[in-house]
């Protein structure tokens, strides 16, 4: 299918009545401020239009574009974005745009007919939907049996969702030839494994093996009993520490939540020598620059013990998006809802793309650390690479 046609067609299938919601997603450009758009179909005034939300960094904008103006909005997303979702009344499409524009269309007959939704004000659009039970959040208590969201959950079901759309837009990174291998280090109670194994192995049916690993035995022996309970047979839990575990020579996911300081480190340096082709990292408790800045220049800021633990995680953070960008990786800094509430909200999103940074880039990254006086223990991990 050509770049236009897939335009045409799309246009006439989300105005014709029969477009339930969409999601384009996944810039061509890291740099682009866009990060994803979410489409629904309302009616203003008796008229049908698309309403178009546009996601950025840390703001939301809609935009209700009448019918006769779809084409020229999607014209300029799509050259933009790489990939499309779409559900209709019988059918779920599925689109993806390569770097020459090339287009892959794939679409799927539906057992069940779609209701379309023109109200304006309707629930957010989860990609695990807020009124349907599903079998893990039920087990977990996140759900009722019935599918409703208990109160005192609603952050973490949430939270959740926001999780499942980054396991959303990694989908096409994934391999597609054999078993998807996955480990999460540091998976605690575990509420994202299991919808990490729901979302990819359920609903999207890829054939995957998860490892959740942590060193609290009880927490294991629980979540083993439930993966049990909930006959996930693809997915183990082990007790273990990051630097122990060594079962593996080249894994294709890595998530890594909350794991303190430079067991971060640990975890995306051990990602990246596996060649983990998407890396999740939610960091925790970066310390390991606080005691190792000084740079007279920011003295102004880093005199105040509370700015300079901000600005050493910022740092740190920055310096880990900065190291995977140069050993190959697509690395972004994302917003991301903590289930506990806390600062510590940041994830670090990198896909493999094989990328070669130009010199510029070594010389700006080492300006950077230089600067502070830094010696960041992921330089260390990732010295070989580096250096090649």
């Amino acid at each position: 299918m050509q770049f236009e046609e897939l335009l045409t067609k799309l246009t006439e299938q989300l105005t014709n009545g029969t477009f339930a919601g969409g999601t384009i997603s996944q810039p061509r450009m890291k740099s682009d401020e866009l990060k994803r758009v979410r489409l629904k179909p309302v009616e203003l005034r008796g008229a049908l239009h698309i309403q178009f939300e546009y996601q950025y960094e840390r703001v939301l904008n809609h935009e209700n574009i009448a019918i006769e103006n779809v084409y020229d909005e999607l014209e300029n997303l799509l050259n933009r974005f790489r990939q499309v979702h779409a559900e209709f009344t019988n059918e779920t499409v599925h689109v993806q745009i390569s770097k020459k524009f090339k287009v892959m269309w794939k679409g799927k007959k539906t057992a069940s007919t779609k209701e379309v939704d023109l109200s304006h004000n309707r629930k957010k659009n989860y990609l695990l939907d807020e009124e349907t039970p599903y079998p893990f959040l039920v087990r977990l208590g996140v759900q009722t049996p019935d599918g409703k969201v208990r109160n005192q959950h609603q952050d973490k079901f949430r939270q959740i969702n926001r999780f499942v759309e980054f396991i959303d837009d990694s989908l096409s990174y994934l391999p597609k030839d054999k078993t998807i291998r996955i480990l999460d280090f540091g998976s605690g109670k575990s509420y994202l494994t299991f919808a990490l194994y729901h979302y990819l192995h359920i609903e999207k049916g890829l054939d995957i093996k998860v490892t959740g690993l942590d060193l609290k035995k009880e927490v294991i022996e629980e979540c083993c009993k439930i993966a049990e309970d909930l006959g996930y047979e693809y997915l183990e839990f082990l007790v273990g520490d990051i630097n122990d575990y060594n079962e593996e020579t080249s894994v294709d996911m890595v998530v890594t939540l909350h794991a303190c300081d430079v067991a971060t480190d640990m975890a995306l340096g051990r990602a990246v020598k596996w060649g983990a082709k998407v890396i999740l990292s939610v960091p925790c408790c970066q310390h390991e620059l606080f005691s190792q800045i000084k740079a007279p220049a920011l003295d102004v800021m880093l005199q105040h013990g509370l700015i300079k633990e901000r600005f050493s995680s910022l740092a740190t953070d920055s310096i880990r998006a900065e190291l995977l960008s140069l050993v190959g990786y697509e690395a972004q800094l994302l917003e991301f809802i903590d289930v506990e509430h806390t600062p510590k909200n940041v994830l670090i999103r990198a896909y493999h793309t094989g990328r070669k940074p130009a010199a510029d880039e070594f010389t700006r990254y080492e300006e950077f650390r230089d600067m502070l006086h830094a010696k960041p223990f992921l330089e260390k991990e990732l010295e070989d690479l580096l250096n090649q």
